[in-house]
């Protein structure tokens, strides 16, 4: 190999005596009072490259970057800008050494060779005796490059200014206490693509990432961001040189994704894009990141963008530097032969003086402000060591590079109305980043905006999209989706099937439930008692409260009843008073009956209650006077027909009974001890369980019915007297059926307790069927209608015979009556 390159260098210096071409000085170094390192990948060795045995990559032979040598092209003319101004750096000059780093594996003597000294690293224990003959180093260009070549330079606190690599790892000072970068980190690229993704309503996504640190890193990322969002990542695959294409479309097809994220250099994209045209994929939305969104080599590739569908992207705004057009075109109008002599060290050539000025300019303009902004940070901050002025710059002072690390932290000037300035962790504290679209022809359009800084701003241009007539829109009025599955209807919950959130069968929200989207789009929330809601809700309506007011038409009617109740009671005592010693009130049970009238009217009390809002107080009232004074009454009818048979038949079979019953005054001994207990029994069933008032939910949902409630458990103890007077009615009344007409109280009482029975089986029917608010008037009169059966069908015979028939009246009619039916009795 020593052979040929000596032989190669001899036949140049033989040629050139016949061609006049001048030699430029080596496009890779520059000598100057301080020097700058420079890392740039002008070509790409491909990751499957494998060696035999230890030796220096020769990065020329492999595929050249049109790209990173425009950005390469960059660096030179900034140090060379600086250095014919004199406010910057006055009487200072910058020098350079770059190196074509094309490899992040196997490529270190361009790194090793810009620490060293004289051929020789510095031993760690000596940190000042010899130093770097760099300040500073601007590169590299992608994250494995970083990561692989940093650790050299944050040994002695190098400065290391990236204009490319964006891994988060970078971030985190105590790793890489002395890198800084000029570009965004990958987060911020994420976030952008993130509210494109939101923007445009796209939820169902495919991540394609080169499969390196920076690929993974922008997956970890993405995986970060759409956490707890309703964005989904269908499918996400690592590229790499054996990339299996067919396979990967085949299965973002399968699963309807149309949306394709791409975070990838530009060279791994270029062989992406290769396959998308042999295999004809068509009619996706491809979301580039800011390393190939403005690559002009993968537009010019695929020749018709319209096929593959719509290309949206993340760049960094296109800003024309000026002067860089003129000093390209400088550049090139020299006469330009590559020789061997400008190879000083290994890989410091290019093979690239084929290249007009024009395919350099013209080239992916990415990273060139990183770049330039680079360059100029660690002018500023010599320019603060130095102690810079109008007059020029402090010679005796010594630097360091760790000096010009803390100056690069402390940045703040202002280049192309840019202020230049780096956060605690060394990220840029400017630029925006720009969304771009690729047009039919290849052209590229600036459709949107995102500022990281102040205001935090993002915006797209949808009128500017429509203008352009984009493919991005069908008709010009409707985006592409990228769903898995289609949003629900309001008033429908999400039910996830899968494991993607964003696959979802829809089930629409039943009765008193509703679904808020905002809130969770996954479940019906259950709407609270007092609220109501249909089918398919939104949102929870207010029940109408209900309860039967003293106003209502049937509250009127049934209280009126009351009164007139009342009022016929107490005619009626009068009436019974005015013939107290007639045989029909004796007959009629005497004294008892002014008892019985009155437990009438008492017992009538209730019903008053069952109007108005019910309260604990109204609860108690509706069911105390109707239960302990109508227990008395049906005590008096117990205590009339027994009274009744003894007289005819119990009395003469058992005349101790009989005269017993009359001695003591059984029938007020047995009222008292009736209306006692019951007392009793209602005090004990109020203290355990009193009536409460209640709202009823559930017989309907649009209405709560204000009620009572009672627990007809602890009830049941109050029930047992009424229950059993009622039996023993019965009992007694059928005994007496065959008694004188005149002594037909029985029959009279019978049929009173078959209209209480039926009163009470219509009511219980009533309420089974029937639930609202009218169910109070309902109880109500039933209660009425059991008070009614005693009054009308009891005593108003017995009013008739007083009124209209006074012959039936005598005690002659009674005791023929009695002797008759004694002699029917005796034969």
């Amino acid at each position: 190999m020593t052979h040929i390159v000596a032989y190669l260098c001899v036949l140049g210096s033989f040629l050139n005596g016949f061609d006049q071409c001048t030699v430029p000085e080596s496009e890779f170094q520059l000598e100057g009072d301080y020097l700058i390192g420079g890392l740039f990948d002008i070509h790409q060795v491909n990751s499957s490259f494998y060696h035999h045995r230890p030796e220096a990559i020769d990065c020329s032979s492999a595929p050249f970057i049109l790209s990173s040598y425009r950005r390469f092209q960059l660096m030179r003319f900034s140090v060379e800008e600086i250095n014919n101004s004199t406010k910057l750096l006055p009487n200072v000059s910058l020098g350079y050494e770059i190196f074509d780093h094309c490899t992040d594996s196997v490529n270190f003597p361009g790194p090793l060779n810009l620490i060293a000294v004289n051929g020789l690293i510095q031993p760690l224990e000596e940190p000042h005796k010899n130093l770097s003959k760099v300040i500073a180093v601007v590169g590299t260009y992608t994250s494995p490059q970083a990561r692989a070549v940093a650790p050299l330079f944050m040994m002695n606190l190098i400065p290391m200014v990236s204009y490319g690599a964006a891994s988060s790892i970078f971030s985190r000072r105590q790793i890489y206490p002395s890198f800084m970068r000029t570009v965004h980190a990958s987060k911020d690229v994420i976030e952008v693509i993130f509210s494109i993704l939101t923007e445009f309503n796209w939820k169902w996504v495919a991540f394609l990432y080169v499969d390196d640190s920076y690929g993974i890193d922008g997956l970890q990322l993405f995986l970060k961001k759409i956490k707890d969002t309703d964005i989904c990542l269908a499918y996400n695959k690592a590229l790499d040189h054996y990339s299996d294409y067919k396979a990967i479309f085949k299965q973002i097809n399968a699963q309807n994704v149309n949306v394709i994220i791409v975070f990838a250099p530009e060279w791994t994209v270029e062989e992406l894009m290769k396959s998308v045209k042999q295999i004809n994929v068509t009619n996706k939305v491809w979301i580039a990141g800011d390393a190939w969104s403005l690559n002009k080599k993968i537009r010019d590739q695929i020749q018709g963008i319209k096929s593959i569908g719509t290309v949206l992207g993340v760049a960094e705004p296109n800003m024309t530097i000026p002067g860089f057009r003129e000093f390209i075109y400088s550049f090139k109008a020299q006469t330009h032969c590559e020789n061997a002599k400008q190879q000083k060290f290994c890989n410091q050539i290019c093979h690239c003086s084929s290249l007009t000025a024009e395919e350099i300019i013209d080239a992916d303009p990415s990273f060139s402000f990183p770049v330039y902004s680079a360059v100029y940070s660690i002018a500023h901050a010599l320019h603060n060591i130095l102690q810079c002025g109008a007059y020029g710059c402090k010679a005796n002072i010594k630097v360091y590079p760790h000096m010009v690390l803390t100056e690069l932290r402390k940045s703040n000037f202002t280049l192309l109305n840019q202020t230049v300035q780096f956060d605690e962790n060394g990220e840029p504290m400017f630029g925006p980043y720009a969304i771009v679209f690729w047009d039919h022809d290849g052209s590229i359009h600036e459709v949107g905006y995102y500022n990281f800084h102040g205001s935090f701003d993002f915006s797209i241009n949808i009128l500017c999209l429509l203008s352009l007539n984009l493919t991005l829109f069908k008709n010009c009025v409707q985006v592409p989706t990228s769903v898995c599955s289609t949003e629900c209807d309001v008033g429908y919950k999400k039910t996830q099937y899968g494991i993607h959130k964003c696959c979802f069968n829809c089930t629409i929200c039943p009765n008193g439930t509703y679904n808020n989207i905002t809130e969770d789009p996954y479940s019906c929330i259950n709407c609270n008692n007092t609220q109501w809601s249909e089918e398919g809700s939104t949102s929870c309506s207010l029940r109408v409260v209900e309860y039967t007011p003293f106003t209502d038409i049937w509250a009127i009617g049934i209280m009126v009843g009351a009164f007139i109740l009342v009022f016929i009671s107490l005619a009626l005592s009068v009436l019974f008073a005015l013939n107290y010693n007639t045989p029909v009130v004796k007959s009629a049970g005497g004294p008892m009956c002014f008892l019985i009238l009155g437990c009438l009217s008492l017992s009538s009390l209730s019903v008053f209650f069952y109007f108005g809002e019910p309260t604990v107080a109204f609860c108690i009232l509706r069911y105390l006077p109707f239960l302990l004074f109508f227990t008395v009454c049906l005590a008096c009818f117990v205590v009339r027909s027994f009274q009744i048979v003894c007289i005819f038949k119990i009395a003469a079979q058992i005349p101790k009974l009989h005269s017993w019953w009359m001695k003591y005054h059984g029938q007020w001994l047995f009222i008292t001890v009736a209306f006692v207990t019951q007392a009793i029994f209602l005090l004990i069933n109020y203290i355990y369980a009193p009536p409460s008032s209640k709202m009823d939910i559930y017989w309907n949902p649009q209405k709560i019915i204000l009620g009572c409630d009672i627990d007809f458990k602890a009830a049941l103890i109050s029930l047992v007297l009424p229950l059993l007077f009622c039996f023993l009615c019965f009992v007694f009344s059928y005994m007496g059926k065959d008694l004188p007409k005149n002594y037909n109280e029985a029959k009279a009482i019978t049929f009173c307790l078959l209209l209480l029975i039926l009163t009470w089986i219509i009511f219980a029917t009533g309420s089974i069927l029937y639930q609202g608010k009218y169910m109070q008037p309902l109880q109500s009169l039933a209660v009425l209608s059991s008070l009614y059966s005693f009054l009308l069908w009891y005593f108003f015979p017995k009013c008739y015979i007083i009124i209209f028939q006074p012959q039936k009246n005598t005690h002659h009619y009674f005791q023929n009556l009695i002797q008759s039916y004694t002699k029917t009795i005796s034969q």
